[in-house]
């Protein structure tokens, strides 16, 4: 990956901690490179979207923009090229990829946690889309596969305000949090406090978690905009056993055990 003009330090790259918590793309440039494992969290709604496509046996390319270059793109991976989230078919709704008739293969275009994995495509050694649906599914092949001193660099992808700017979203902090609770509980150490925090929002929210993202301001927005249901799915705490790998630009599903 590309640097940012000042390249970030020691400390901002979280070294020498074996698990990390990062947010956007410029947490991810300054965390994943030299990790052995990059985790994307976009709760609402791109991660919970390749979650529930796995599940189906579908592979997802991530891609940035829906633009003329995205639909190039799906022609060369022979693959359709989801819509924006109001329309028609498939789209960067949870629910649309549930109720398809058909899903084989689909271009997932959006602008924080589909960007953010296509531009690790290219660098990151591993990487795999987690949501509340599969944190803990994630987390045990995690820690199965890897061994004790690999480093896992875990990214919330975060929303933007109009101006471009980042806005940390609370669902991706719990997604996150929820993937590095089961590290703990699985027995990893040397977490970041940035990590340990998000571990301990999560558990902290876990009771009340569907209360949670309905009031939050991306379950707010979606809500109001008509996609509870949405909000709903993506509220599936551990109700998918599949780990979403990123492999020849598309992330597919695996179940763990297998």
């Amino acid at each position: 990956m590309s640097g940012s003009v000042n390249e970030p330090g020691a400390p901002q790259r979280q070294l020498p901690y074996a698990v990390r918590f990062e947010w956007g793309l410029d947490g991810a440039r300054a965390v994943v490179p030299g990790a052995d494992l990059a985790v994307v969290v976009d709760v609402l709604s791109f991660t919970t979207c390749v979650s529930v496509a796995v599940d189906r046996g579908a592979m997802v390319f991530p891609y940035p923009l829906r633009d003329a270059a995205a639909s190039g793109f799906a022609l060369r991976h022979d693959a359709l090229l989801a819509g924006p989230r109001d329309s028609e078919g498939l789209s960067l709704s949870p629910s649309s990829l549930r109720h398809a008739r058909v899903l084989d293969r689909v271009v997932l275009p959006s602008p924080n946690g589909s960007t953010i994995s296509h531009q690790l495509g290219s660098s990151a050694r591993q990487v795999v889309a987690v949501s509340l649906r599969n944190a803990a599914a994630t987390a045990e092949w995690a820690h199965a596969t890897l061994p004790a001193e690999a480093v896992i660099a875990v990214i919330a992808a975060g929303e933007k305000w109009p101006n471009g700017a980042l806005r940390p979203a609370v669902e991706d902090q719990l997604g996150a949090g929820a993937f590095i609770a089961g590290l703990q509980a699985a027995g990893r150490r040397n977490l970041s406090p940035e990590s340990e925090i998000a571990a301990a929002a999560f558990n902290s929210a876990e009771p009340r978690l569907a209360a949670v993202l309905r009031g939050c301001s991306s379950g707010r927005e979606l809500i109001d905009a008509g996609f509870a249901e949405d909000v709903r799915i993506a509220a599936e705490l551990d109700g998918s056993s599949s780990v979403a790998l990123l492999k020849d630009g598309a992330f597919q599903g695996m179940a763990f055990p297998e």
